[in-house]
This record gives C-alpha cells, sequence and structure tokens, in this order.
C-alpha cells in the first residue's frame, strides 16, 4: 500500500485531511540541538510551537517515527474541552495549595480551548474549530445523580452556571434529542474540531517557525542529552518525552503508560432532515454520564463521529495496528448510536478506526522538567489531551526557558505517578476495571440504582 495511503486509512480524519499524507524526510545523521523533542503529535508540536515563539534561536529538533499526527493527535474524538482526567477534589489533594491549586487548573483548561482556537485563526488553521460546548446526557436516574454530584463539586470549588450547569429532561433533549433523556449537563468550555487538520496545520506551522520536524525517525532510546534514533543521534541540554501511548515502547518506560485503546465509527453525511430532529445545532459535543465512557460530535460535513472505550487492553502494553480495528467494539458502537438516535439506523457507516492512549497507573496527567538531567515529559492525558497538550506546550516551553509563571505553579506540573505493576499484574488490573465499568452500567439499567462498584471505580480512576 502507497504511504499516503497507508496513512490515510488510519482514520476519518486522516482520510479527510487536505494535502498529501506524505512523511517529510528522516533525520540526515547526528545533530546537535538546543531542545530535543521525541514525538510529533500534539505534545511535541505545541511544545515546539511555543519554544520557537519564545527563542527564535533555539535549535529544536523534533523526532517522528511515522508522520505528525499519526497516534491519538490525529485520530481522537476531537473535543477541544476542558475536561482534565483527575477531578477538582484529586486535584486538591495532590497540589500543594490545595483547593486553590485545583482551581486555578481549572481556569487553565478553560482558558486553554480558547488559546488553541487563537492559534488556529492566527496560523491560517482551518480545524473546523466550533466552539459549542459540550451536553452530557443523563439517561437513566443513576446517571443523573451523577450530573447532580458533578455539578455540586462544581459549586464547591466556586464554578457557577456559567462554567457547567444542570440540564432539564426538555432542555437536554433539545441539544441532543436522544433516546430516554432525564436531564444532563451542559458546560461551554469545548470546541468540537477536526483534529487531523488540527495537527498537520501546526506541524507545518512549526517548520515554518524554524523547527526541524523529521518523519520517519524511529526513537531507539532516551537519556540526558540525548535521542538515539535508527538515523542517528541528536544531542541536546533538554529532551523532551513526548509519547503518550507509545510510552512503554521505550526502554525504560515499560510500566510508565498503560496504552489503553479507544474505537471510533464515522457515519455518511447525515440528512438535514434528520438533525432537525437530532439537533446538535452549534455543534456541542456529547456524550451520555454511563459508566463506560462514550462520545460524539457532528462534524462539519455533518456526520456523526462517534466513540468510546470497551477494546481490550494487551498484554505486556503491546501496540499493535491490528489492535486497531476490533469488530466486535465497532458493532457494539454502531447499537449504542442507534439506541441514541433510532433515526441513525439506516446511515451507514463509512469509517472505523482505533488507536491507544495513555493511562498512568493514578489516572492523573503530568507535565515536568528535571533540571539535574535536562529530561523533560508531558502526557498521561487518558483521551483529555486535545486542549491539555496545548497547556503542557506552553509549560514546557516556560520550563525549559527559566520562567516563573502561573502555568509552571500549576498542580500538575513536577507531578509523578508510579509505575504500573508488572505484568500479569497490570494486563489482570486494567482489563478488570473495564470490565466492572461495563458491568456496573448493566446494574445499574437493572436495579435503576448507581452501581456501587461503578462509583468505587470511578473514585479510584479519575476521583
Amino acid at each position: 500500500m502507497p504511504e499516503t495511503n497507508r496513512f490515510r486509512s488510519l482514520s476519518f480524519w486522516h482520510d479527510t485531511v487536505p494535502g498529501a499524507l506524505v512523511p517529510g524526510d528522516p533525520l540526515p545523521g547526528d545533530l546537535q540541538a538546543d531542545v530535543a523533542i521525541v514525538g510529533a503529535g500534539f505534545t511535541g508540536l505545541w511544545t515546539a510551537y511555543y519554544l520557537a515563539k519564545r527563542g527564535p534561536g533555539l535549535r529544536i529538533v523534533v523526532c517522528e517515527r511515522e508522520i505528525a499526527g499519526f497516534g491519538a493527535s490525529g485520530r481522537n474524538g476531537g473535543w477541544c474541552s476542558a475536561l482534565f482526567p483527575a477531578s477538582l477534589a484529586k486535584l486538591a489533594r495532590l497540589s500543594g495549595s490545595g483547593r486553590a491549586g485545583a482551581i486555578a487548573m481549572k481556569q487553565a483548561m478553560h482558558e486553554t480551548v480558547d488559546e488553541v482556537g487563537r492559534v488556529a485563526a492566527v496560523e491560517g488553521i482551518n480545524c473546523h474549530f466550533a466552539k459549542g460546548g459540550t451536553v452530557m446526557l443523563a439517561r437513566s436516574a443513576a446517571q443523573l445523580e451523577r450530573a447532580k454530584a458533578e455539578v455540586a463539586e462544581a459549586r464547591e470549588f466556586g464554578f457557577g452556571e456559567h462554567d457547567l450547569r444542570l440540564l432539564g429532561a426538555a432542555e437536554a433533549s433539545g441539544l441532543a434529542g436522544a433516546t430516554d433523556v432525564l436531564g444532563g449537563t451542559y458546560t461551554p468550555h469545548c470546541a468540537a474540531i477536526h483534529p487531523a487538520r488540527l495537527v498537520r496545520g501546526l506541524a507545518d506551522a512549526v517548520r515554518q517557525a524554524g523547527v526541524s520536524v523529521f518523519e520517519q525517525t524511529p526513537v531507539l532510546s532516551i537519556a540526558p542529552g540525548r535521542v538515539v534514533t535508527t538515523h542517528g543521534t541528536v544531542r541536546a541540554e533538554i529532551v523532551v518525552r513526548a509519547t503518550e501511548g507509545y510510552t512503554p515502547e521505550l526502554p525504560g518506560f515499560r510500566r510508565a503508560i498503560a496504552p489503553v485503546y479507544s474505537l471510533m465509527i464515522a457515519t455518511e453525511p447525515v440528512p438535514w432532515s434528520t438533525w432537525d430532529k437530532i439537533g446538535l445545532a452549534g455543534r456541542p459535543t456529547f456524550g451520555d454520564l454511563r459508566n463506560m465512557i462514550i462520545y460524539g460530535q457532528r462534524t462539519a460535513d455533518d456526520r456523526l463521529a462517534f466513540g468510546g472505550r470497551g477494546a481490550p487492553y494487551h498484554l505486556g502494553s503491546a501496540v499493535r495496528p491490528s489492535f486497531d480495528r476490533v469488530p466486535g467494539v465497532f458493532a457494539a458502537l454502531q447499537q449504542t448510536l442507534v439506541e441514541l438516535f433510532p433515526l441513525l439506523r439506516d446511515v451507514p457507516v463509512s469509517h472505523a478506526w482505533g488507536g491507544p492512549l495513555g493511562v498512568p497507573r493514578d489516572w492523573c496527567a503530568s507535565v515536568g522538567l528535571d533540571r539535574s538531567t535536562g529530561l523533560g515529559w508531558a502526557g498521561g492525558y487518558v483521551g483529555d489531551g486535545v486542549s491539555t497538550t496545548n497547556l503542557a506546550g506552553r509549560t514546557l516551553a516556560d520550563l525549559i526557558t527559566g520562567a516563573d509563571t502561573s502555568l509552571t505553579r500549576l498542580p500538575w506540573v513536577g507531578h509523578r505517578s508510579r509505575g504500573w505493576e508488572p505484568e500479569p499484574l497490570r494486563w489482570l488490573g486494567v482489563n478488570a476495571g473495564l470490565q466492572t465499568m461495563r458491568v456496573a452500567d448493566w446494574e445499574e439499567a437493572m436495579t435503576k440504582r448507581q452501581s456501587l462498584a461503578g462509583a468505587f471505580m470511578g473514585r479510584f480512576l479519575g476521583g
């Protein structure tokens, strides 16, 4: 298969990105740089972008095994949201500044959504940015209780109706005309985007700013002061690891991140007469408050892109192209989509894809720079990375240039998640957690009450 076709088959987003998906040049040999970044996804590219803006003379090199945006950055659900994988309460516990740190983190995430839109506009990146917010539907009594609890936590930390509000059944249904809607929540802090357009446009902007982005350059190892690749070694005072779900493939990082797969489908364009009944006017992103995560958006060309968890974690943190496609999960996603919106029953699915996202042991993303070694990192977004990567890039730019800013004092800076258990305990634990959430949804459907197992896992994972 020609390279451009191989990359287009990665996802609906890759298939519909403008221009040729042809890899750039690989590393030409040994190089000296000021900053070497491993990974040309959102984390690596945002870091390079802001560093280039801060210090035009900096020699910045990005090494990427495939093409820019190959991984989760080009395959995700397209939610540029203020979601962070750890709750406000958990952030308050992590932060030396407690409640104030958690509030600052949430406010920074709110601002980050607009920052992504600002950069896209400035750089002329048409990523179909539509800030329609997010509606999360409550379709059972148990889900409605979760909605109320989420709003109550927001109020406890001082976030008002303008940040997150509880919806009645009629208002929620007016935003997303799904079945069995009892209510829900709405936040304005999210934009639907075309992620591959954004990441590919960002790669172009970074190159124009003078950054060297070398594609088709597999990294064999990283260490203080150097990045060793199949094409040569990049030596740099600062080395940034921006590898997310592919992190376990690097020597010494096998237990740092668990690559958990999320899968998606996209429909053919939906007739406007059907959209009149479904809603999603203004393109709010949407999901419901079940335990097993689902997420969707109305695309700019009027398709419905829809995804969710459910694919297994693979022994040894393995990542393989064959894991991107699980027919049983795709069928379940289509069934769930039709349950939500029966009018889509006869609308064909045009694309189905997946990929790994990075999950740290404590389900809390982090960013940091070890001054003693010159090693920087960011990741562990648990699927909430489209905007969080931008915050990471700005924060790393501050840390690398030695700036003391409000971003460098946020609670996730310098956070260290402990490593995952060795195999087979890791395999047993992650897959048991996934199965528990699946069973919790079944239990809630049967009992009409919140699942105790689901509530426990929710606190364990994100709380």
